[in-house]
């Protein structure tokens, strides 16, 4: 019905709960953008969180109003900018020169324009991201607000960092939300501005397998709730006493990624040297972009008799490097069986690559257990319709006909 290859998404209920009294989640749209996906999540309360003026746009088109998108992102365009501040969205400012840009875009609007800004600090992780926002330790985040307050067309009301990715010790966050209420508190001090909002950003790991991981993702990897409560004590005990400022929570990976289930079939067989099989699966590493970074459980789909023996895996490209497991363990199988990857809910259908072969369809399991098409399968026209040819290079109609 769907196609050999599929990707099966059966998101549940969020588990993330805060004990903070005034908390926001946010959905990170480029971890999934479909719009089935964003609209479970949108219609269990949570804004959007976009880092680009695609994303902006494709939250606006799911009818999200501006003042409940959160934008990020190192690049905004002017237009970009005059639109989200003529809708009231919560733009993060990430360089000086984006900085100069907003407020001539304010200015030529002939308003004053609420913006955050986005920081960057050492947490004690590595690495650390320095490619976002402003330098805390190196003052540029002091000098951005100072620069801000004195505008007659920027107003800050925000700070935002976000401060790694799939991040496995819960203190980093407590490093970062002190280091952040002591940067609110000086700033209030010293500096025309009141902060209203903090954004913690995302990070907030699945149970996925890091690669070189030694041990299971059953242990390394903490439970939500973990950095949940570091996060909100944090918060209450640092906080100055009756602020409770807004607090921004960028959710991603940790609620879909291990919703996500791709279904794959054995193609063929080949013996390799040294008295191995290897398999051709009808999927390949375009369709498992975080496969460069994980090791995915893969098991059979149908009951299977057998010793288990390490097998490599192929896709179907005609690239040597399509090889979605190198050495894994698994018994023996015949053309047509299938195969589960997961956990692969989390950045492969927004970073998939449409090369070689076509991308998959997309299910939905619902809680009721029913199945429905969210994306189908693609076909030559969603490839060629962007596509302009020049008249001369069009196809001769009596190209290869014969001449008397």
């Amino acid at each position: 019905m769907y196609g050999l290859t599929l990707y099966i998404l059966f998101p549940g209920r969020s588990s993330f709960s805060t004990q903070y009294p005034n908390v926001q989640f946010a959905w990170s749209y480029k971890t999934n953008y479909l719009n089935a996906i964003c609209s479970i999540f949108h219609q269990e309360g949570s804004i959007a969180e976009v880092v680009s003026g695609f994303e902006y746009e494709k939250a606006r088109s799911l009818g999200i109003p501006g003042h409940k998108i959160i934008f990020n992102g190192p690049h905004k365009s002017d237009g970009e900018l005059q639109r989200a501040f003529s809708e009231n969205a919560v733009v993060n400012i990430d360089s000086f020169q984006e900085l100069y840009r907003a407020e001539n875009v304010a200015k030529s609007m002939g308003k004053t324009a609420t913006i955050g800004i986005r920081l960057n600090m050492d947490t004690g992780t590595y690495p650390r991201w320095y490619k976002f926002g402003f330098d805390l330790e190196r003052n540029q985040a002091f000098e951005a607000v100072a620069r801000i307050s004195k505008s007659k067309w920027l107003s800050l009301s925000g700070l935002h960092a976000h401060i790694g990715t799939f991040m496995l010790d819960p203190k980093a966050y407590a490093i970062q939300v002190r280091k952040m209420i002591e940067f609110m508190t000086r700033i209030e001090s010293l500096l025309d501005c009141t902060i209203d909002t903090l954004d913690i950003g995302g990070g907030f790991p699945s149970k996925n397998r890091l690669k070189g991981s030694y041990m299971p993702p059953e242990i390394a990897v903490p439970k939500v709730e973990e950095f949940a409560d570091t996060i909100c004590s944090t918060l209450l005990e640092n906080l100055p006493s009756g602020r409770r400022p807004k607090l921004y929570l960028e959710t991603g990976r940790h609620l879909i990624d291990e919703a996500g289930y791709l279904i794959t079939s054995l193609i063929a067989e080949k013996q390799l040297p040294y008295n191995r099989t290897a398999y051709f699966l009808d999927s390949g590493i375009t369709n498992l972009y975080t496969g460069n970074w994980y090791d995915f459980s893969i098991r059979p789909g149908e009951t299977t008799d057998g010793i288990p023996e390490i097998t490599t895996l192929y896709g179907p490209l005609c690239m040597n490097i399509d090889v979605v497991a190198e050495s894994i363990s698994l018994p023996p199988m015949s053309v047509g069986s299938p195969l589960v990857i997961w956990p692969v809910g989390a950045y492969n259908v927004t970073q998939w690559m449409q090369f070689i072969t076509y991308r998959p369809a997309v299910v939905l399991i619902t809680e009721e257990g029913t199945m429905e098409l969210i994306r189908r399968r693609e076909k030559l026209s969603d490839i060629t319709t962007p596509e302009e040819i020049p008249e001369h290079l069009l196809p001769n109609e009596h190209e290869g006909s014969s001449h008397a």
